[in-house]
């Protein structure tokens, strides 16, 4: 499902700094290999399929069974919870056609920021951002034992594949990416969000929040709300389906269109519903599954689901730029550069096959610019220097920027501790490995 952008790093850098690796949904319960943590590609796990799934876990009986009485699914319901090679999953019990709706769930059992309002710790949570206190209604309702919520919370994972749950050891394999600092960044970012709302909400609220809660407990619901909760929806920018979020994601589904949305229960009737639609046709016994967001990179999908593909365009690096506050004529760069729509500090995907970004080279030349060519920067030449630096400028400009992209590369490849041969022989090693764990799931069932 789609990722809710919990958090955006910035990065500032020295000037002409390139980082290496993608700014920042998961096989939320990947098997557990004796081998290192290492990223499993999508299409892998859709290579094949157990003829028949394992028998239920009880929890996610109860939660069916919770459902039912909720008058959410039937014995109608096109697909239900099944084991899946990535843990858990939806499995169509008929033929599914394309766009045919797979399931709907009522507002009332959604948990979004407008169900925190309503709740126990409503008055409490008026001031925080969003997420927060969606993260903080779940752990509540976890540590009680008679949460109306119970049944869903047992089906949730105690963490996900996401890299903020990766070891120490773990992470040292990603050294040298901005995966690596992203993710660090990031558990950084929540520790100091928990520090805030422990000191502002938590401590002077103890009525409220009787049990204990910790930072884990934290991380943990900012790992389901990354991985689980859909956004881009009609007055919905945050919130967590029951059922809907156990759909899969699919490399070979390439359209997002339609795939889910909010819409009226009916003619006559206020009452909203969250409605699932197949992007493709499904056979009985097949996962139902979706396209979770076709413009994240590799990267974002590891540190939102902990999981990549094997999609060479989904490979991309970010390179990051700025200005110097030092630079002689940061006034006049800086003001060319935001009205061209960028900034002091400006970031570009670089996508492996593809065309550089199309504002990254009159950029940098703009970032570049002096000498005998800072005359391009008076005012005379104030509406028309974008279109000049549209080309380039002079050989010494060009000459300067090419010699600095090539250092900053060389710099961030330096700090990998593998070269590219010996990662591609430990995939091919774990690939097997997967491999095999399907082939014995399949023969003892």
């Amino acid at each position: 499902m789609d990722s809710y952008k919990l958090f955006s790093p910035s990065s500032s850098a020295p000037s002409l700094s390139a980082f290496l690796s993608p700014r920042p949904n998961t096989l939320r319960h990947l098997p557990s290999l004796p081998c290192k943590r290492s990223f499993v590609s999508a299409s892998l796990l859709h290579s094949q399929q157990p003829q028949k799934p394992p028998p239920l876990p009880p929890a996610v009986e109860a939660f069916w069974e919770w459902l039912r009485r909720e008058g959410v699914v039937s014995l109608k319901t096109p697909a239900k919870p099944a084991v899946v090679p990535e843990g858990l999953g939806l499995v169509a019990q008929r033929d599914i056609a394309r766009n045919e709706v797979v399931l709907e769930v009522p507002k009332k059992l959604w948990i979004n920021p407008e169900a925190v309002a309503g709740s126990e710790i409503g008055k409490v949570c008026g001031g925080l951002k969003p997420w927060v206190s969606v993260a903080l209604f779940l752990i509540r309702e976890k540590l009680r034992d008679d949460s109306p919520w119970r049944v869903y919370l047992d089906v949730l994972p105690e963490s996900t594949d996401s890299t903020v749950f990766w070891s120490e050891e773990e992470l040292a394999e990603l050294k040298g990416s901005q995966l690596l600092s992203t993710t660090l960044g990031v558990k950084e970012y929540v520790g100091s969000e928990f520090q805030k709302l422990e000191q502002e909400i938590i401590l002077p609220n103890r009525q409220l929040f009787p049990s204990r809660i910790t930072l884990d407990d934290f991380l943990w619901a900012f790992g389901i709300l990354r991985s689980r909760a859909f956004s881009r929806l009609r007055g919905q920018n945050l919130v967590l389906i029951p059922l809907a979020d156990l759909i899969n994601h699919s490399p070979s589904i390439i359209t997002e269109d339609y795939a889910y949305e909010i819409k009226g229960a009916g003619l006559f009737s206020r009452e909203l519903l969250f409605s699932l639609r197949s992007p493709v046709s499904v056979k009985a016994g097949e996962q139902v599954l979706i396209q979770y967001d076709l413009n994240k990179s590799n990267a974002e999908l590891a540190l939102d689901y902990g999981f990549i593909e094997s999609n060479s365009e989904r490979n991309s690096y970010t390179l990051t730029l700025q200005i110097s506050e030092l630079d002689q004529f940061f006034g006049d760069k800086l003001d060319i550069a935001e009205s061209n729509g960028l900034g002091e500090t400006a970031s570009f995907d670089i996508v492996s096959g593809q065309p550089l970004p199309p504002t990254m080279l009159p950029y940098l030349r703009l970032v570049a610019l002096g000498g005998t060519d800072a005359f391009l920067l008076e005012s005379l030449f104030r509406n028309t220097i974008w279109g000049h630096l549209q080309l380039p400028v002079s050989r010494a400009n060009e000459e300067l920027i090419c010699h600095v992209i090539r250092d900053a590369c060389r710099s961030a490849l330096s700090g990998y501790h593998t070269t590219v041969e010996e990662v591609k022989i430990r995939d091919i090693l774990y690939i097997g490995q997967i491999q095999l764990l399907i082939w014995q799931t399949k023969q003892e069932s």
